[in-house]
């Protein structure tokens, strides 16, 4: 089982509902519908610390994504498509200390704009290694693009506004990602951008000199303000943005995914809303959605296409790794900027045909 307890000591506990929380990976918090649950713990004084890990951790497996603290407990913070409230129930009804209790309530997370403080002030531009500078329209970058002459510097600009979608280059995730994409020279290449939120890694990708991106999410809000972050950086031209999950990338994945562990043979498909393959496959979630959605990642991918994914912890690449050598990945690179990790793969035997998906 992994442990979730040093998540509610730094990084994974969820302080929004505030100004702008930089050290929380909320790439599609403000983008998608959660439920907020607030776990109530009866415990002795000295196992209250490492009943709330437990609680975090079983919620965990039923797709919690983040936690903060509250009054007698944990609230854990899931989304309403993933929410399996049974499963809940009988993870807690095994609880491992029996000495201790949990009950829980259920409630919508409020769906406003956490970040109206945030948005009026914009950000400081973010440079990202020497190659990308990242923007708002208040803060223009002016004295970063020039080098030690004053002559005007090489890097690529990209600017964001943010409004509900989090994914500004502020984030450790965003920055990795970012970085692999600066190395992995896009030029002509076909870009799938799985959970686009602001954009960012899609608009970085096109002014690399990619072809093409698609982004999808699951939110209204992000597909349209990754659509205008597209417009204000010029490249709304190759760029398409669509309102879906990972459904909307193959209907007949779950076969895959079943047989992830055996040769894959021709597995039959469709997509009516994204066709053909993709040379780069970028996703920046969580580990959960990247563990469910991988097999849909990799029936869009191309023969020696890339994937690259973030949005996980270091002590989660043995999980994912696993599951992508099973579909036929293999590592090419681990990043790390603290605790946060990023993994990029390689698709080295794959043979496509138009409706057919053939795995080694």
């Amino acid at each position: 089982m992994q442990r979730y307890g040093k998540t509610l000591k730094r990084d994974r506990i969820f302080p929004i509902f505030s100004n702008f929380a930089v050290k929380i990976n909320t790439e599609c918090l403000f983008c998608m519908k959660y439920y907020k649950v607030t776990f109530t713990i009866s415990a002795p004084e000295d196992m209250m610390q490492d009943a709330a890990d437990i609680v975090a951790a079983l919620a965990g497996e039923a797709g919690f994504e983040t936690f903060e603290e509250s009054a007698g407990g944990i609230t854990g913070y899931v989304q309403q498509s993933l929410f399996d409230e049974s499963l809940l129930v009988s993870l807690l009804d095994n609880f491992p200390l029996p000495s201790c209790g949990v009950t829980f309530t259920v409630s919508e997370a409020e769906d406003k704009d956490w970040n109206e403080q945030w948005e009026q002030e914009g950000f400081d531009p973010i440079v990202v290694g020497d190659k990308v500078v990242v923007h708002d329209g208040r803060h223009l970058p002016q004295q970063l693009l020039t080098d030690g002459n004053g002559q005007q510097s090489s890097s690529v600009t990209i600017e964001i506004d943010a409004k509900l979608a989090f994914g500004t280059g502020s984030h450790e995730t965003t920055r990795l990602m970012i970085t692999q994409l600066t190395e992995l020279h896009p030029e002509g290449c076909r870009v799938l951008d799985c959970g686009t939120g602001t954009g960012i890694l899609s608009i970085t990708a096109l002014k690399l000199g990619a072809s093409e991106a698609v982004g999808y999410d699951i939110d209204e809000w992000c597909a349209d303000n990754s659509r205008h972050n597209a417009v204000i950086n010029g490249v709304d031209n190759r760029f398409t943005s669509l309102l879906g999950d990972s459904s909307l990338l193959q209907d007949n994945v779950h076969e895959l995914a079943d047989n992830a562990q055996d040769d894959v043979d021709n597995v039959q498909g469709n997509c009516d809303t994204i066709k053909g393959h993709f040379d780069i496959v970028l996703a920046n979630i969580n580990r959960n959605i990247l563990l469910a959605d991988m097999p849909a990642f990799v029936s869009r991918m191309a023969p020696h296409s890339t994937l690259l994914l973030s949005g996980f912890y270091v002590q989660d690449i043995p999980l994912l790794t696993e599951r992508a050598t099973a579909l036929g990945l293999k590592t090419e690179a681990q990043t790390h900027d603290g605790d946060w990790a990023c993994l990029r793969f390689r698709l080295l035997r794959l043979d496509v045909g138009a409706n057919n998906i053939k795995a080694f």
